[in-house]
Parts: C-alpha cells; structure tokens; sequence
C-alpha cells in the first residue's frame, strides 16, 4: 500500500480570522492565509492544517510556488493520504457519473469539485486523457490513473491507452514544466466517439484542451428541438459539435465559423463521417468581422448558436470581456429572425452569472430586442459544481426567444 504522508509531517497554523474560503467548504488556503509553519517539508508533500487555536482543519499539499499555497485533500486530521484514500475518491467519482451521465466519453474526475483537486481525467470512449495542473497531485498521478484502469476494468471497460496534456500555462506558476505525451505504449490519437448520437474523430494530442468539450454535452442536446428544418449559424464552432448536433436534429442548412483553419478542417471530417457534410457547412473566419457582414448582407437564421472560448481568465481583463460578450451577443441578436432563438454562453469563471446575465440584457437593449428565456443551464453533471468551490462553475448557457416590439 502506497503511502503519500510522511510520519513527521509539517504543521501549517492560519492566522485569526483566516481560513473563510476553506471554512465555508472550499479547498483552497492562500499564501497570505498562514501564520506559521512547524516542522519541514518539500513542495507537494501533505501537511496538516491548523486554525489558529489549534483545531485541525484537516489535511492538503503544499507548494510554496503557488499563491494557492495549500490545496485540502481531506477535512478529517485522522484519514491518512494513501492508494486506499485516493481508490475511494476515485471509486466515488465514477459511482456518481453512472447515476448522471451517460459515460461513454465523459469527465471521470473534476479537481477539487471530486476532491481531488488539480487534476482532470477524462475518458474518451477505451482513452483516458489526464492535466495535471499543481504539484502536489502530480506525484500521485500514476497511482491515479492506475487506480482509475482498475476501477473502469472492473465493469468491463478496458482502457486502450493513456496521453498526458498537463500544457496549461498555471503549471508554470506551480514551479512545473508544461508536458504533453503518451504514458504507456503509444496508440492513435484520433479517437472516434459517439455523443448524443453524432460521431467525432477526438483528437487527444492535438485538439484544445483535453481533445473535446464534454462540458457542454447536454447543452448541445438541448437545441435539438429548436433545429428541425432551421437555417443555423453555429459562431467559434471548434470542431463543430454544436453543428453537427443542429444537423443531426435536422436543420436544412448550417454554418459552422471558427477562426482556426485546423478547427474547421476536423469539423468537416467529423460532417463527412456523419453523412451531413451536405448541409453542414463550415468557414474559417473571424466571427467579430463575419456577423456585421452577414448584418450587412440581410442574413438572417432561425437559430444564432454563440459558444466563444473564455474572453477572460482574469479579474483584471473583465471590463474588456464584457464588450466583447455584448458585441457578439447585440450582432447575433440582429441575425436572429423574428421569434427565433439564440443559445449563447460563457465558460470563463470570472464573467460571473450576474454579469453574464447583465451583459446579455444590455445588448438586446441595445438593439432593441425583447428576449424570452427558454431555459438557462450549466456545465454537464460530470463537471459538478461544488458550492463553495466558485472554481468548479464556470458555464452559463442561455436559451432564448429574440422577440421584436410589436
């Protein structure tokens, strides 16, 4: 039995009044949180964590790089940080994603929303995809995923192979090299995959992220209805699984626009292998120039589908988000025919549900158009949002009627 404690551990004590992200259920204590540390250790070994009285608040990794200094593991000062505790963790994520998704492909493991926070596996039909984004789990990666084989192998899924994209620019800030690669016997990265009911090639190595947004899943069933017989314009499509899945439902005509050729070029094959390549079309353009051309053309589309990568990843860049939120969503409003729909989200954790909210009634003000929510949604259940974690939520999916005034 592997153990990832050592007998003498350290002993991090919070200064008073500290600790309220972690006491109100989060699992994060930052650097100017700490009064004083007893004992030793090395970045990304296990430490106990004190308040300020001496009360054991549990027990994380720590890692000095990091303004995150110490990620919890566990609140119980008593549970010893092993291949048992973390078979446990694992076994609880996977129970959890039989209940809610459909876990063909799908996110085994969310961070710190599973408790096990700095690393994402997801499962890409028999591929598992790992980011591993702080030190301290790093080390455990390899038990991890070994754990995760032998859980999946128990009903009956055997995993053809494993590829690393710890890429992400927040390794740097942990002390970190960036890596990509196979770990295991290499295979092809090109993984087909069925998701409600549209196939894909997912390209694990090269694809962004993980190879494929599995976040959006039930969002992307959600405009079936919406889509028979439409004219649909599908804006920063990537691969273009939002495309694909209107044409699936049976639009007669999409287009699909993202500003990467190498995007647009996977999108067409996964067209080609679901026999849609005839009426779904995709562009490689700049959706910021192409709307008010297609504005000036009198375009207009019975669904406008907005899915743009994060505008911000930062406090400190959210003035200029909210300009391009509003640009995006006032020109889809006016492409928009009368008493259609427009499905428009964000995934970035700093444009908040407020203000995402608050930016979306300025444009239709704006243009003077009359919005009627049909529904609002979140990320996929295998990306679980734990209250109190505010980093678990982070996509916010609007469906809404474009009304003009009568």
């Amino acid at each position: 039995m592997k153990i990832f404690e050592r007998e003498q551990m350290a002993d991090v004590t919070l200064k008073k009044g500290e600790g309220r992200l972690l006491k109100a259920g989060g699992m994060w204590i930052y650097d100017n949180e700490i009064a004083a540390v007893q004992g030793t250790y090395e970045n990304g070994e296990i430490v106990r964590v004190k308040d300020f009285d001496g009360y054991p608040m549990g027990k994380g990794y720590i890692n000095d790089h990091s303004r995150i200094r110490i990620r919890m593991l566990t609140r119980k000062k008593d549970t010893v940080i092993d291949e048992a505790f973390l078979e446990m963790r694992l076994r609880d994520a996977w129970e959890y994603r039989k209940s809610t998704v459909d876990t063909s492909s799908c996110r085994l493991v969310f961070g710190e929303a599973d408790f096990l926070p700095g690393i994402v596996i997801d499962k890409f039909s028999d591929v598992l995809v790992v980011e591993s984004l702080a030190l301290g789990i790093d080390r455990m990666k390899e038990t991890l995923l070994d754990l995760m084989k032998k859980i999946l192998r128990e009903d009956g899924i055997s995993v053809r192979g494993v590829y690393e994209r710890s890429d992400a620019k927040v390794r740097l800030q942990e002390g970190m090299e960036r890596k990509t690669g196979f770990l295991g016997d290499p295979f092809d990265t090109k993984v087909p995959i069925v998701e409600n009911g549209v196939k894909y090639l997912v390209d694990v190595a090269e694809g962004q992220k993980t190879g494929f947004f599995l976040d959006q899943k039930y969002n992307r069933l959600a405009i079936h209805r919406l889509c028979r017989d439409a004219r649909v314009l599908d804006c920063f499509t990537h691969t273009g699984s939002f495309a694909l899945n209107a044409g699936i439902a049976g639009a007669r005509e999409v287009l699909g626009v993202d500003a990467s050729e190498l995007a647009c070029g996977q999108a067409r094959e996964n067209a080609v292998l679901n026999g849609l390549q005839d009426r779904v079309k995709f562009q490689c353009a700049d959706v910021f120039e192409l709307l008010p051309r297609l504005e000036r053309e009198k375009q207009l589309f019975d669904v406008v589908i907005l899915d743009p990568p994060a505008f911000t990843k930062s406090k400190s860049s959210i003035k200029n988000a909210v300009k391009g939120y509003r640009e995006i969503n006032l020109r889809a409003m006016k492409l928009v025919r009368p008493g259609g729909y427009l499905a428009t989200c964000s995934c970035s954790h700093f444009m908040d549900y407020e203000l995402f909210t608050k930016t979306i009634g300025q444009a239709a003000q704006n243009v003077h158009k009359r919005l009627r929510q049909v529904e609002f949604r979140t990320q996929a259940p295998d990306h679980p949002i734990l209250w109190a974690a505010d980093e678990s939520y982070y996509l916010k999916f609007y469906i809404f009627q474009v009304c003009d005034e009568k």
